[in-house]
């Protein structure tokens, strides 16, 4: 009776064990399925010191399909190198079709606006024109009902982007929540490599932007509470990368990561950007 009774918790407990392993490779496969739709690209201002066709190639040999333009980028040459954001529309057509050669998708664009309507006017034109899913900005408080109803008549999210404490209203992700109320066109675009220059947590802050977040910026700062400093290498600074690819994860965000760099290396950050794609696939464990 006793060998039956311990063969029969036996048995259950391996009936437990095997339960136990399903339910955590099941869990495994839809957290790697969730960051398998993540679309990973690169922020043109990583190549800032480069033309605007030159970013494009650097974007293709770091074999990546997303990019996110800039409207202050310099066009290249054939457009005599002028600013985007003094473009003919038939200029931004000309760059539109050597995003589509170069087989990229601009689905994002970084416009500045200005302070007053018609200077973002004239940046939802351009972000119209290269057909953009989202524009990542910092509008003025004084325009954000503006920007929002801009935004909805242009069929454009707006992803509010931060700077650090005493550079940006949007420092601290309760100021990004503070500007959403009451604005339906507006989301987040947290910069992972500036919230600890204000001695904020990434993680804590993808949190608080739960469900808001649009696009993040992709980047890693050596210490907390120094906004002195420029970024470095992904995975070399101070950001947890792996619980902040969990929590985005268990957020199921099917949003974009765009890597960016703002220290200029030489010759160009290419290098740094293909660390950062290998750093991106290693740690998540998913095919490229």
């Amino acid at each position: 009776m006793k060998n039956k009774y311990q063969v029969t918790v036996l048995a259950f407990g391996l009936v437990v064990m095997m339960f136990s392993l399903v339910l955590n490779a099941q869990s495994t496969s839809k957290n790697t399925s969730v960051a398998e739709n993540w679309k990973l690209g690169v922020a043109l201002y990583t190549f800032s010191t480069a033309s605007f066709p030159e970013q494009l190639a650097y974007a293709d040999s770091a074999s990546l399909k997303y990019v996110e333009g800039f409207v202050f980028a310099k066009a290249g040459k054939e457009l005599q190198d002028s600013a985007l954001f003094r473009l003919s529309p038939s200029g931004l057509q000309h760059l539109k079709k050597q995003i589509a050669d170069k087989g990229l998708k601009m689905e994002s664009i970084y416009i500045i606006g200005g302070k007053t309507l018609p200077d973002w006017k004239r940046d939802f034109e351009i972000a119209k024109a290269f057909g953009v899913k989202y524009v990542t900005a910092e509008p003025p408080r004084n325009l954000w009902n503006s920007v929002d109803s801009l935004a909805g008549a242009y069929g454009i999210k707006v992803a509010l982007h931060n700077h650090w404490n005493g550079n940006s209203i949007y420092w601290h992700p309760d100021s990004v929540l503070a500007a959403l109320k009451g604005h339906p066109n507006f989301g987040a675009c947290p910069d992972l490599g500036h919230y600890p220059k204000s001695g904020i947590n990434p993680v804590l802050a993808l949190k608080k932007l739960h469900g808001k977040i649009i696009g993040i910026h992709l980047k890693d700062i050596a210490e907390y509470n120094n906004n002195k400093l420029q970024d470095v290498p992904v995975g070399t600074g101070v950001i947890d990368f792996p619980a902040v690819f969990d929590e985005l994860k268990s957020q199921n965000y099917k949003g974009y990561i765009m890597i960016e760099r703002d220290t200029k290396e030489k010759p160009s950050n290419l290098s740094s950007v293909k660390h950062t794609v290998n750093f991106y696939y290693k740690t998540l464990a998913i095919p490229r």
